[in-house]
């Protein structure tokens, strides 16, 4: 069993025509599946992703307007990353945020790469990460855009960044139950704090990595608006899904059970600092339950909320994304 790379991380928004606009027009991600947060249907769930849905490619949302913002601090997943292909196409980023007043940074070393970091109109923290070649897990296939050259284009996510109170805890369940390992570390850009660990499964390389941040001066995090709520890592099939849920319980790892989402299975635990975490498979994937083609222009119910759509709908707030 080993977790080939990061799957998804899912993100909290207050304003969901806001966030299309930004995820698809100003980054050039792909809306693949506009569907209900299967927990609570009447709030929409949004994932943006590759042109073809690639898994390690997404960045979801959970729409819920009127909420708070997110206070920074221990406990949270403080940044995500995406990956582009060279540091030439973060030189084109740096120039399309300053022509769409993105807040952003200038270009930094993070772990050997040339990274940009920028925040969206919520405040999330986004970190631009520059393969230049390496080797590692594969990355996605653009999504097209006339003004997005191709070779700029978001190619799938790169690192997390957790930031934790007391890293050993985290670094254990990272190691010990999730196979991960131990491959460098990077100094804090934050000032005089202790070096940025990293940690890779899989391939490795920036689509399979989690860097742990380790800042006992914070308080601890309060989750709202652009917070991310969770992340993701892969599992190749339905198989090693099951060892997996085995897994965890002989680690005695409380854990949600298995999950069925419909277009991939899920398992959620929290790990010591209190970090939402999840696994899940590959398949079956976004195409699914409509075409390639036109992924993401309807609104997609799993076949077990299928038979409620009307009551569903009548729920949902209208949302007009243009």
């Amino acid at each position: 069993m080993e977790l080939l790379g990061l799957h998804h991380v899912s993100i909290l928004t207050g304003k969901a025509e806001k966030n299309y606009e930004f995820y698809t027009k100003t980054l050039g991600m792909r809306l693949v599946k506009k569907t209900v947060n299967q927990d609570n249907t009447e709030s929409y769930h949004l994932f943006y992703a590759d042109g073809e849905g690639t898994p390690g490619t997404e960045v979801t949302f959970f729409d819920i307007p009127h909420l708070g913002q997110t206070y920074r601090g221990t406990s949270d997943i403080s940044t995500v990353s995406l990956r582009v292909r060279n540091s030439d196409s973060l030189l084109f980023w740096k120039e399309r945020f300053n022509q769409f007043g993105v807040e952003h940074d200038e270009i930094q070393k993070r772990a050997n790469r040339d990274t940009l970091a920028f925040r969206d109109f919520e405040g999330t923290s986004i970190i631009l990460v520059a393969d230049n070649g390496e080797k590692g897990v594969r990355a996605g296939v653009p999504w097209q855009r006339d003004d997005i050259p191709f070779e700029h284009a978001i190619i799938g996510l790169g690192p997390v960044t957790l930031t934790v109170a007391i890293a050993g805890p985290t670094i254990g369940v990272l190691t010990e139950v999730m196979g991960f390992r131990f491959v460098g570390s990077y100094p804090s850009l934050e000032g005089d704090h202790p070096d940025i660990s990293v940690y890779a499964t899989g391939e490795g390389g920036s689509g399979a990595e989690v860097h742990i941040e380790t800042r006992p001066d914070l308080p601890r995090a309060r989750l709202g608006r652009g917070g991310v709520h969770h992340v993701a890592f892969r599992v190749p099939n339905e198989e090693e899904y099951n060892q997996w849920a085995e897994r965890l319980q002989e680690h005695r790892l409380p854990n949600s059970g298995k999950v069925e989402r419909y277009y991939f299975k899920a398992l959620y635990f929290r790990e010591p600092n209190g970090i939402l975490f999840e696994l899940s498979t590959d398949t079956p994937g976004f195409a699914t339950d409509e075409p390639m083609e036109t992924m993401g222009e309807k609104l997609s119910l799993p076949s077990f909320l299928e038979p409620n759509r009307k009551a569903i709908e009548e729920k949902l707030r209208p949302l007009i994304l243009n």
